[in-house]
C-alpha cells in the first residue's frame, strides 16, 4: 500500500488544529495501524520536526533529538550539541524562527515516559512555559494504548487538560479499502478485510501478484511469515500475564460470548476474568455488545463479548489451534480448516459488520428522515436480528438480515424478518424499514416484492438498491 488512503476525518481534525495559535494533539492506537503514516501525510507540506523516540537511555534519545533538530533547522553544528535536559532541547526548537508556525511531533512517546517516569511532568512544564507561548502545534503519538491512556489521557496524568484534540486511530474501514482496491471484486475485498482487519501494515504485506489464499499461507500460516506470531507480540507489549489474556481470547473465539460461559470455559469465577475483559476492551481487541434496544446498558445482563479485531479472531480460529503442527512446517491441517470453515465461521460474520457500515451510509444518504442513535444487533431469548438501527425517534427502527450466500436471496428471508418484527414487543406498532443485504443478489420474486414495497430495501454486493422510487 504505497499510496496514502482514507483517513479523511483524521486529516480534517489535524488541519483544523493546525489553524489554532497553539494546539496539543494526542494520537494513539495499536501497532501497525498507520499512525506515523497519517502524521507524515499531514506534515508533508508543513514546517515540522519529527522525532521518533527509541527504547534507549535518556541521554541517547536527547542526542538523537539534537540530530533531528539539526536536520530540521539545516544547521549541522546542532547535531553535536549535548543538551543537558529536555527543557533546553525543546527551548532550542521553540526559539528557532520563533515567529514562524512550526509543528513538533514526538512519536512513540511512551518510550520517553518509560525510560524516565518524570518525563511526563517535565513535558507538561515545557508545554505550559515554553511551547504553548509560541505559534507551535504539538503532536504526541504512541502505540502502547495502555500507557498512553495512563500517562497522557487519564485524569491523574500531569498532561491531563492540556490536549486540544485526540485521535484514537482505528484500522481502515471496509469502504476505505474497497475504494482504494477498486480493481478487486467485492468478494475479494471482503476476504481481504476479513483477514487483515483493515490494518494497513497487514494489507501491505499481501502481494497483489498472488492470490489472497497464497498470501495467507505465506504470511500467516508459515512460521517464517511476518504475521505468524503477531498477536503474541501485540499482547506482550501491552500486558503482563499474557497467558491469561490469550486464554480469554481463545474462549471467545471458540464461541463463548456470555460472561458466565467464558468463565466456565476457563474454570474461573466471573469476578476473576472481569478485569481482563476490561483491559482487552480498552485495547480494542474485544468489545461488549448489547441489543440496540437496551434502555439501561450499564445494568443490563444481556451483554455478549466478541473479538473486535478481525485479524486476531482469524488467528485464534485458524492458527492458534494448529500452532504445534505449523511449527514443524505441517500446514495442511490449518489450511484444511481454513478452506472448509473460513466463510461459515468467520467471513460471514465480518459481512455483518460491513452491512452495519453500509447501513450507516444508507441512513446518511437515503433515509434522510432517520436520525441514527445507534446501530448494532438485536437479540432476546427467542429472536436474533443481524442488523438493527435505532433512531433518536423511539418509534422508528431499521431491521436487516445479512446473507453471505453463493445463491440469490429469496423472499422467505424478508418474510422471516417481518415475522420477527411482528412477534417482538420492542418493534410492535413501530415505523419499521427493512433491509436485506446479499453477496449474490436477489431472486426476481424478492425484487418484485421490493418494487411494490416502499419500506423494503435490497442491497447487493455492489451497493445497488432496488425500489428507490
Amino acid at each position: 500500500m504505497k499510496e496514502f488512503i482514507g483517513r479523511k476525518n483524521e486529516l480534517e481534525t489535524l488541519k483544523r488544529e493546525y489553524k489554532r495559535n497553539k494546539s496539543f494533539v494526542v494520537i494513539y492506537g495499536r501497532r501497525r495501524v498507520g499512525k506515523t503514516t497519517l502524521i507524515k501525510e499531514f506534515i508533508k507540506d508543513k514546517k515540522a520536526l519529527y522525532f521518533l523516540a527509541a527504547e534507549q537511555i535518556e541521554s541517547e534519545n536527547l542526542k538523537a533529538f539534537a540530530g533531528s533538530l539539526s536536520r530540521f533547522t539545516g544547521q549541522s553544528y546542532m547535531e553535536n550539541i549535548r543538551f543537558e535536559n529536555w527543557e533546553a532541547a525543546f527551548s532550542a526548537f521553540a526559539e528557532y524562527e520563533a515567529s514562524e508556525k512550526k509543528i513538533l511531533i514526538l512519536d512513540e512517546f511512551q518510550y520517553l515516559a518509560n525510560i524516565n517516569p518524570a518525563f511526563v511532568s517535565v513535558f507538561q512544564k515545557v508545554w505550559d512555559e515554553i511551547l504553548s507561548q509560541k505559534n507551535i502545534m504539538v503532536i504526541i503519538c504512541g502505540s502502547l494504548i495502555s500507557m498512553m491512556l495512563k500517562n497522557v489521557l487519564s485524569y491523574s496524568s500531569p498532561l491531563y487538560g492540556r490536549r486540544t484534540a485526540q485521535i484514537r486511530l482505528s484500522p481502515l474501514s471496509f469502504y476505505e479499502i474497497r475504494n482504494y482496491y477498486n480493481d478487486k471484486s467485492f468478494c475479494d475485498a471482503v476476504k481481504l478485510y476479513s483477514i487483515t482487519g483493515g490494518v494497513p501494515k497487514y494489507i501491505e504485506l499481501f502481494s497483489n501478484d498472488l492470490e489472497i489464499d497464497e498470501n495467507v499461507k505465506n504470511e500467516i500460516f508459515s512460521k517464517y511469515g511476518f504475521l505468524f506470531e503477531e498477536p503474541t507480540f501485540l499482547l506482550e507489549k501491552e500486558v503482563k500475564e499474557t497467558v491469561s489474556y490469550f486464554s480469554i481470547i481463545k474462549s471467545i473465539a471458540a464461541g463463548n460470548h456470555k460472561l458466565g460461559n467464558i468463565a466456565s470455559f476457563l474454570e474461573m469465577n466471573t469476578s476473576q476474568i472481569t478485569p481482563y475483559l476490561k483491559v482487552l476492551t480498552d485495547l480494542d481487541i474485544i468489545e461488549k455488545e448489547l441489543p440496540v434496544t437496551e434502555k439501561n446498558p450499564e445494568r443490563s445482563k444481556m451483554g455478549l463479548y466478541y473479538i473486535k479485531d478481525n485479524f486476531i479472531e482469524f488467528w485464534f480460529k485458524f492458527v492458534a489451534p494448529y500452532k504445534s503442527e505449523l511449527e514443524i512446517d505441517n500446514l495442511e491441517p490449518a489450511l484444511k480448516k481454513y478452506r472448509e470453515n473460513f466463510i461459515s465461521s468467520h467471513e460471514s460474520y465480518v459481512f455483518e459488520q460491513i452491512s452495519k457500515e453500509t447501513l450507516r451510509k444508507l441512513c446518511k444518504d437515503i433515509f434522510e428522515d432517520f436520525e441514527v442513535q445507534k446501530i448494532g444487533r438485536f437479540w432476546n431469548s427467542n429472536t436474533e436480528i443481524d442488523v438493527c438501527a435505532a433512531s433518536v425517534n423511539p418509534e422508528k427502527f431499521i431491521l436487516g438480515e445479512c446473507k453471505f450466500y453463493s445463491k440469490e436471496v429469496d423472499a422467505d428471508v424478508y418474510f422471516d424478518l417481518k415475522n420477527k418484527a411482528t412477534e417482538t414487543k420492542e418493534f410492535k406498532n413501530k415505523d419499521i424499514k427493512y433491509v436485506i443485504f446479499s453477496k449474490s443478489g436477489f431472486t426476481e420474486r424478492l425484487i418484485d416484492i421490493a418494487d411494490k414495497n416502499k419500506d423494503l430495501y435490497l442491497v447487493n454486493k455492489d451497493e445497488l438498491f432496488y425500489n428507490k422510487s
